[in-house]
C-alpha cells in the first residue's frame, strides 16, 4: 500500500475507535504514544500533550453516553515530506444520545492532523478538530494533564 492510502485508511480507523468503540488495540494502530490534541473549538481547552493511555482513558469515557456515533472523514488532503505528513480532511461527525428527546450532537469541521512513519506504519502524533458548526453540544469530561 502506498503511504497516501495507508494515511486514508489510518483515518478511517480513527473514526473506527469511538465508532465501534473499540478503545483496546485500535488506538495503538492509530496514535504514537504521546500526543498533541487541540479540540478547543469543541471543548475551550487549549492544546495539549498528552500519553496513549490517558487518552484512550478519556475517549472511552467521552463516548460511553451515545448510543451510536458516526464520523464521516472526508476530502483527504495529504502532504507527505519524508516520515512526516500532514492530512487535512472534512469531519461530519454525528453522536445519538439514549434519550430521543434530546436528539444528536451534530459537529462539522475539519480535521488538520499530523502522523510520523513508524516501524508498525504511519500514526498520528497531533490531531487537531475546527469546528465550524455544532448542535446540542453536551458537557464532555475534561482532560486531566
Amino acid at each position: 500500500m502506498d503511504d497516501r492510502a495507508e494515511i486514508i485508511e489510518l483515518m478511517s480507523h480513527y473514526a473506527d475507535i469511538a465508532d465501534l468503540k473499540e478503545f483496546d488495540a485500535l488506538p495503538r494502530q492509530v496514535f504514537t504514544d504521546e500526543l498533541t490534541l487541540d479540540f478547543e473549538s469543541v471543548t475551550g481547552m487549549p492544546p495539549m500533550e498528552i500519553p496513549l493511555d490517558t487518552y484512550v482513558e478519556v475517549l472511552s469515557a467521552s463516548f460511553a453516553p451515545f448510543k451510536a456515533t458516526h464520523h464521516a472523514i472526508t476530502g483527504h488532503v495529504v502532504t507527505i515530506d519524508g516520515d512526516t505528513a500532514r492530512i487535512h480532511a472534512h469531519v461530519r461527525a454525528e453522536h445519538w444520545l439514549p434519550d430521543e428527546h434530546t436528539g444528536r450532537w451534530l459537529v462539522v469541521g475539519f480535521y488538520d492532523n499530523e502522523a510520523v512513519r513508524t516501524p508498525h506504519g504511519w500514526r498520528l502524533t497531533r490531531v487537531k478538530l475546527t469546528a465550524i458548526h455544532q448542535e446540542n453540544a453536551p458537557q464532555l469530561p475534561a482532560i486531566a494533564r
